[in-house]
């Protein structure tokens, strides 16, 4: 309960400050410097919300929704919406999806061919122009069958497969082509213009290279260019008419220079400010600053004794769902230990394994000499969603390739979970550039047997369990090794249950790891969530064991090159593979083979990449019958801070190691 001598002072403030603020009513409000989106982060000129339209040269709509993971959308004609995927961190550069071509696309409908790639209207502040980022396929619509001579046939081809009357034909040619490689004859049909996915593309069907999203760049107008280098906000005025605002703090710093000696200021610039009038406003501002910092006192005092109590309640109830969850899942395979069993085993937690974002693992043993390694849960998030997560999970597993779960701990606040020992640790100490020299190496034969082992692992998972479950975290650090190097997946505390015959789950907030989470699970204009997404972290990872990231220097970094671009023009190029390189034609045929598999896991769309069990069938096959897939498109992720961050080397299953936050993405 809230003294009552809180609420009058402050409801006497609140009204004071209303009063305070009342002079200033009548200003023209200025338009924000930059602006909250949701999933897509801050964004600022020349970018603006739909509600501040005179504020920008292109309105994204939908930035105002309280849920950030809403679409986000532009709007060009009437009826006309395009998906907004992500902006560059100058927000001159607009990454757009356009799902009337997606459809098209997906169907191979030739709907497709008959609508170029669509651009924001231009306005009196500039206009937009497709970015040089995009890779672009020109098609002609000619309405007979033209004779190309061979001095063009390795530039230009044609598709009939659309043809709407007799004799009609397509031709396109290569992405990006050159003007002087289209004959004559074909460069007079009528043009369309669409986006696409790579360099090489198959040259019988357009569709095979075709994307649905394509990013556009910002080009000022001359006067608003003017404006922006003085200091100024490029505005729209009622008839939409350029004009450019001064803020009054740039105003008051240039008062004295500009009053002086120049007429006052015409056309659309705010008015000068009467000398009377600033006398007013500093003693306004004083007034109300003192008076907001006593509000915030009271209020923070308010608040802590309210949280405290909030908290207490639920740790609580945390404890109590767990309990009733260990209850509803009737007898369980898993021992319960108790705590003071947990600290003999451990002996007082002397030798410490790892340490992860949500506890630290220890080296113990059981009464009859087992090793075990132990996960102390340092907390629980919300309602201990991932201790039960981690229980239900793997509880209900059996399999070679799937760590053992022994037993658990739960008294109060204290959680613990018990899980056989891997004395070779985790995989990342034996892949990353960081690792100590004395540490034991692994053969290229190691890692490609650990490779299929984490895959039919993973297999088991969405096939061999009554009930599927999506791991959401598959990365190195989660992926353990015995004395025999035989692989097993552990950390289960985000992982998803769903039924056999499902495979799309829905989740409130994206978590994961830097680096692999899929981009579906922060942006879900991408596709829907599931198996796929681990999928797509399972070939980040297959790029990890060849040593590609670890191979790219700082200078790669700072010039922002894309990794999986990166991983594709070295494997095209037929340069060696691996950080250190393949020494045999097989030890290079293993790193390319596990190059390729992992590039197809990583494809942007769920609907692109394949199936773990097609994963094992790549792996398993031949290098000679695998094909190339496409290079990955990238989006710009969202630019959010990390939640939180631990790192550690560990031995032991469960451990929540590397960077772990609410959502993690990672420019490589």
């Amino acid at each position: 309960m809230v003294p009552p001598i809180y609420v009058l002072i402050i409801t006497f403030l609140f009204c004071d400050q209303v009063l305070l603020s009342l002079p200033s009513a009548s200003d023209d409000e200025e338009c924000p410097s930059t602006f909250d989106c949701g999933d897509l982060g801050r964004l600022g000129f020349p970018l603006t919300t739909g509600t501040r339209q005179d504020c920008g040269m292109l309105a994204i709509h939908g930035c105002e929704n309280p849920h950030p993971y809403e679409l986000k959308t532009v709007r060009f004609s009437a009826g006309q919406e395009l998906l907004v995927a992500g902006a560059s961190d100058g927000f001159d550069e607009v990454y757009l999806i356009d799902t009337g071509l997606e459809k098209s696309f997906l169907n191979e409908s030739c709907e497709a061919f008959n609508t170029n790639i669509t651009l924001p209207p231009t306005s009196a502040l500039g206009s937009f122009v497709l970015s040089d980022r995009n890779q672009i396929l020109t098609l002609y619509k000619c309405n007979r069958t033209l004779n190309i001579t061979s001095n063009y046939s390795t530039y230009i081809f044609n598709y009939s497969g659309c043809a709407e009357s007799k004799g009609e034909t397509i031709y396109y040619g290569i992405l990006n082509i050159d003007e002087k490689n289209v004959p004559p004859s074909v460069a007079a049909c009528p043009r369309i213009q669409l986006p696409a996915a790579s360099e090489t593309f198959n040259s019988t069907n357009p569709f095979e290279c075709l994307v649905p999203g394509y990013y556009i760049r910002a080009r000022l107008s001359d006067h608003c260019s003017l404006c922006v280098s003085d200091g100024g906000f490029c505005r729209l005025d009622a008839k939409a008419q350029f004009y450019c605002s001064k803020s009054k703090v740039h105003q008051q710093k240039n008062r004295d220079a500009h009053n002086r000696f120049s007429p006052p200021p015409v056309g659309g610039i705010i008015e000068n400010l009467r000398p009377g009038k600033t006398k007013l406003i500093i003693g306004l501002t004083s007034g109300a600053i003192g008076t907001m910092l006593i509000c915030i006192i009271i209020f923070c005092c308010i608040i802590k004794s309210l949280r405290e109590k909030l908290d207490f309640l639920k740790k609580s109830r945390a404890d109590q769902n767990i309990e009733a969850f260990i209850r509803n899942q009737g007898p369980l395979a898993l021992k319960r230990y108790k705590y003071a069993e947990v600290k003999k085993m451990t002996k007082s937690f002397q030798v410490k394994l790892g340490q992860g974002g949500y506890g630290a693992v220890y080296k113990g043993e059981l009464l009859n000499g087992y090793p075990v390694a132990i996960k102390l849960l340092k907390l629980s998030k919300g309602n201990g969603e991932d201790f039960i997560n981690e229980v239900a999970s793997i509880s209900k597993t059996s399999h070679i390739n799937v760590v053992t779960l022994l037993g658990f701990c739960l008294e109060g606040r204290k959680k613990a979970l018990i899980y056989e020992f891997m004395s070779n640790g985790s995989l990342d100490r034996f892949i990353s550039n960081t690792t100590n020299k004395t540490s034991p190496s692994v053969t290229w034969e190691n890692l490609y047997e650990i490779a299929i082992g984490t895959a039919r692992g993973l297999e088991y998972l969405y096939r061999g369990c009554n009930t599927r479950i999506l791991h959401f975290d598959i990365k190195p650090h989660n992926i353990l090794l015995d004395e025999d190097f035989c692989p097993k997946i552990s950390d289960f505390g985000l992982a998803k249950l769903c039924p056999r015959k499902e495979s799309v789950v829905s989740i409130s907030e994206a978590r994961g790891t830097i680096g692999y989470l899929a981009p579906e699970v922060w942006n879900r204009k991408i596709g829907r969530v599931s198996h796929k997404s681990d999928i797509f972290s399972y070939g980040m990872m297959l790029l990890d064991m060849v040593g590609e990231r670890n191979d790219m220097n700082a200078e790669d970094y700072t010039t922002k090159i894309y990794f999986p671009d990166w991983v594709y023009d070295k494997l095209e190029q037929g340069r060696k593979l691996g950080q250190d390189g393949t020494n045999t034609t097989e030890e290079n045929d293993i790193a390319k083979k596990m190059t390729i598999v992992g590039l197809w896991c990583i494809q942007t769309f769920p609907t692109q990449r394949p199936t773990i069990s097609r994963v094992i069938e790549m792996l398993e096959g031949s290098l000679e019958s695998m094909e190339m897939p496409r290079k990955p498109v990238m989006l710009s992720p969202p630019r959010l801070e990390q939640e939180s961050s631990a790192t550690c080397n560990t031995n032991a299953g469960g451990v929540d190691s590397d960077e772990s936050s609410s959502l993690m993405l990672e420019t490589h």
